[in-house]
């Protein structure tokens, strides 16, 4: 059980920390001032990027919108 564990360890933990890069990235994408939130408000998005499985892709796909600030 242990050397399966340590086996599947060099594959997994750069997928966690790939998976961790892109949530953290997420989040800070959501709350930079020209970004609007598409479909949910940016606090929802907020617990969909960090709790749901792949709720940052979700959100990058669907859930954010550029707002052009026109002076």
């Amino acid at each position: 059980m242990i050397d399966t564990i340590i086996e599947i360890l060099p594959i997994l933990i750069p997928l966690i920390l790939i998976d961790l890069a892109f949530r953290v990235y997420s989040l800070f994408d959501l709350y930079k001032p020209h970004r609007e939130a598409l479909l949910l408000n940016k606090t929802v998005w907020t617990v969909v990027i960090a709790l749901v499985n792949f709720g940052w892709v979700i959100y990058l796909l669907a859930g954010r919108k550029d707002v052009t600030l026109i002076d």
